[in-house]
């Protein structure tokens, strides 16, 4: 059996000792972070245990810098310091806390600008080349071209409030701080305008404001996204000026007629929102019956005439009197008004044939048949005078108390009330 050996402790010698308590303490340069505890607050300073040869030192004014709120400290804090100077000409390790916190800010601010988030930031002042503004305790500025589109006429505005930003450019060693509200802007309706294609449908009825007005139409802002109006679609009524339907500004009813969410573009419409006037067109206007309309338009070949809302009629010249007539203007101006017959109404083509003749005296013999002739146009309403075909004879009914067949008119294609949205008019929406 092996007698048990004894083994002595190693024993340190006092250069050993010095070379394991420099190893143990932390070197420091300028512009560390270092973590402290508080050791003890005095008048003047506040001593740190910070694992250096001796205690770090931060001086008391820094506890109440001018603009900013008072820092109390308590023997026993765990706080995070900044090193300016590594020793001084006492030993003591000279450290700052507002600039520990100022470096943390940094450091902060440079990680939500690699994560794109939006920050809130209070605008101090206006400049020559935009905004001032305070972003987690940092001065940042924030260019006038890229400020939000709705305030770039009157950057005054923005003074005092609070506005969300994105971060575009940060460099601490320049102390550089750039943000935009545009691009927040933009991606926040980027995210409006995606959630609200997700809940909208095609049918769907939706309030919202009438933010532009243009030639083909009215803009409205459905909260996220501008949907549009064609000018087609404002009113079962002919529409020459979107402005005398809407105003910027208006609140409105609309239904959304169409959605293409690649293209960001929605389709609404006002008319909508009202029954077709032309869905009964042929039950309340059967031929035969006398009505009275407003003329809204003279052609070459005859005369619209407005006998209901929505519902416009063309008499054609032929049906303005039994005699020749050379010109409309010479029997009807525009705003006139004057009591017609229906000659036919077409809910299928919207068009209704309208006589004038037919309420007076003159034309055929009572036991005579009587058949209008029928009409064809050039698509060009600026081309010559087209020529008439045979008389197709049409259903009979009574004019003047003789059996009569009507036959409506054709209405040029350029003419006849469109009730159709073009397509080519949809615009994308802008953020």
């Amino acid at each position: 059996m092996t007698p048990t050996q004894t083994q002595e402790p190693e024993t340190l010698t006092m250069e050993d000792l010095l070379k394991e308590d420099q190893n143990s303490i932390r070197a420091l340069a300028h512009g560390d972070i270092v973590d402290g505890t508080v050791v003890r607050v005095d008048p003047d300073e506040v001593l740190v245990d910070i694992g250096a040869k001796s205690e770090g030192i931060i001086s008391n004014r820094e506890l109440a810098a001018r603009g900013e709120q008072p820092v109390s400290l308590n023997s026993g804090d765990q706080i995070k310091v900044y090193v300016i100077q590594p020793e001084d000409e006492h030993g003591n390790v000279v450290l700052s806390l507002r600039k520990a916190r100022a470096e943390g800010i940094w450091q902060a601010v440079a990680e939500k600008e690699s994560e794109g988030e939006i920050l809130d930031a209070e605008v101090r002042e206006q400049n020559k080349g935009g905004l001032i503004v305070n972003i987690m305790g940092l001065r940042g500025f924030l260019p006038s071209s890229q400020v939000a589109r709705q305030f770039s006429g009157n950057l005054m505005e923005l003074v005092g409030t609070k506005i969300p930003v994105k971060i575009l450019e940060v460099n601490r060693k320049r102390n550089r701080l750039i943000v935009s509200q545009r691009a927040a802007q933009d991606e926040d309706r980027a995210r409006q305008r995606e959630e609200l294609f997700e809940k909208l449908h095609v049918g769907d009825e939706v309030t919202g404001k009438v933010s532009g007005l243009t030639s083909y139409g009215a803009f409205v802002n459905l909260g996220g996204a501008d949907g549009l109006i064609h000018i087609s679609e404002l009113s079962w009524d002919r529409i020459t000026s979107v402005s005398d339907v809407l105003n910027v500004g208006d609140e409105v009813r609309v239904k959304v007629i169409k959605l293409d969410p690649e293209l960001s573009r929605i389709s609404l419409s006002l008319r909508q929102m009202s029954e077709d006037p032309w869905d009964t067109i042929e039950q309340r206007f059967p031929p035969g019956k006398a009505v009275t309309g407003e003329v809204t338009k003279t052609k070459k070949y005859g005369a619209f005439l407005q006998i209901a809302d929505g519902v416009e009629g063309l008499l054609h010249i032929s049906e303005l009197s039994w005699d020749h007539v050379e010109r409309t203007e010479d029997v009807l101006k525009v705003g006139d008004q004057v009591e017609v017959m229906v000659l036919n109404a077409d809910k299928v083509r919207r068009r209704i044939s309208l006589s004038l003749r037919q309420l007076h005296e003159g034309g055929p013999p009572a036991d005579a048949d009587y058949t209008p002739p029928t009409y064809d146009f050039p698509e060009d309403e600026d081309e010559g005078e087209a020529p008439a075909p045979p008389p197709v004879v049409a259903p009979s009914t009574t004019v003047n108390g003789a059996s009569a067949a009507v036959e409506q008119p054709a209405t040029p294609e350029d003419e006849g009330q469109d009730n159709t949205v073009d397509e080519t008019a949809d615009v994308e929406v802008t953020p």
